[in-house]
This record gives C-alpha cells, structure tokens and sequence, in this order.
C-alpha cells in the first residue's frame, strides 16, 4: 500500500513536478492544496501520511499552516519546501515539529529522502 502525500503549495507545477518525482515510488499524492487554509480543512479530513509544505504562499503562509496542523494534529508528518535558503525558515520549521526540510528545486533523491525521514 502507498504512503499518501498532501502537496500544499501555491503552484500548480510544483504540484504536478512532484506528482512525475513520485511516479514509480512507495507514495502517491492523494490531495493538492493551493494555499493555507484550504491544507488546514482538508488535512482533518483526510489524515494524509505526510504532507510537503511550500512556506511563501498568500493568505496564511506555510509555517503558520504547519503550526496550525500540528496543534490540532500532533502526529502529523510534514515536509516544509522552500526556495529561499534561510537559516531562520529552518529553525523556526523544526521549532514548531516539521519533520524534515527542502529546497527547491526539488530532486527525487532528495524529495524521498526527506519523505522517508518524516515517515520514520
């Protein structure tokens, strides 16, 4: 049986770069949301394995989502991407209970590395 994957990030072709990425793999992406809120509403309703979360997004960023997530769900797996290499971004997202960090561009090696560390 697949790991279920929530993708929660602003751009459609990230969505659809890790969908290719996945291809082939022990996960498959259940569920794509587009911004903060929408990820907080559909994670409760689908308890996905891990989620990967972009942090620049409009509305509610991405660590205030993940934050959010982890108040209402402690076991929640959830991969914080990015493509600003901030020191600070990294802290705060292993503070508040991320379980792993990426940077994009994202490659295969590196999204499953970092899927299979959050799942451990």
């Amino acid at each position: 049986m697949k790991k279920q994957v929530m993708v929660v990030d602003d751009s459609r072709m990230m969505e659809l770069h890790i969908r290719r990425l996945l291809e082939g793999t022990d996960y498959e992406i259940i569920a794509y949301c587009e911004d903060g809120e929408d990820a907080i509403a559909c994670y409760g309703d689908l308890f996905p394995d891990v989620v990967t979360m972009d942090i620049i997004m409009p509305g509610i960023d991405g660590l205030e989502t993940a934050r959010i997530i982890l108040e209402e769900h402690p076991e929640a797996r959830i991969v914080m991407v990015s493509s600003l290499a901030h020191d600070d971004s990294i802290h705060e997202a292993s503070d508040i209970g991320a379980k792993s960090f990426l940077y994009k561009p994202i490659v295969k090696e590196e999204l499953l590395r970092a899927l299979d560390e959050a799942m451990a």
